[in-house]
């Protein structure tokens, strides 16, 4: 019998707050229920396994980002709109560092195709109009911004710029400035 108040929706939210304390490797259904005060029995009437908790904190995570990443773009173009999706990616992870993670969750792909994955990617594209890239260039860039963001964003939570000159937020800027130039100025295809 379910914990009287208890939704999967509340789990869910619970188990993504859990991943961003401890992270969202560490998130299991007995860490959860010993966080909600319940027997991990009773978990499982809200979801089906550890498999499907992760699950659906990685959907959570996707649907809080494209949300976060859709507001920041509102009446954008250009560089600014560059800078705002990045910056809306980088602002997510650094306040919620296990949903980050957890964004990055495998799905299958009923899982995927039901997910929020899909409007991250045609943000990327609105933006990449603007920068007069054919449809495979474009393909290209999300592959290179998707990287790009993600792969600076897991380095500086980890701690792996504390130790040196510049300022992490000086690099960044410096970073998305580069990305606007090369977008500008990309080479053509063979």
């Amino acid at each position: 019998m379910a914990r009287a108040g208890l939704t999967p929706e509340r789990v869910v939210r619970a188990g993504a707050d859990l991943a961003d304390g401890i992270g969202f490797e560490q998130v299991t259904p007995s860490e959860l229920a010993r966080k909600l005060g319940i027997r991990t029995a009773s978990l499982y009437s809200h979801v089906k396994n550890a498999h499907d908790l992760k699950t659906r904190i990685a959907l959570l995570a996707l649907e809080e980002l494209a949300d976060q990443a859709s507001a920041a773009l509102a009446g954008r173009a250009g560089r600014d709109a560059l800078g705002a999706f990045a910056n809306a990616y980088r602002d997510y992870a650094l306040q919620h560092p296990g949903r980050f993670a957890a964004a990055g969750f495998r799905l299958d792909a009923d899982a995927a195709a039901a997910s929020a994955g899909g409007r991250h990617s045609r943000m990327m594209r609105a933006i990449l109009r603007g920068y007069d890239l054919t449809e495979l260039q474009q393909t290209h860039a999300v592959r290179l911004l998707g990287s790009v963001f993600s792969g600076y964003v897991r380095l500086e939570t980890a701690g792996g710029f504390r130790h040196s000159s510049p300022d992490s937020q000086e690099s960044w800027t410096e970073i998305l400035d580069a990305l606007d130039s090369l977008l500008r100025n990309w080479p053509a295809s063979p």
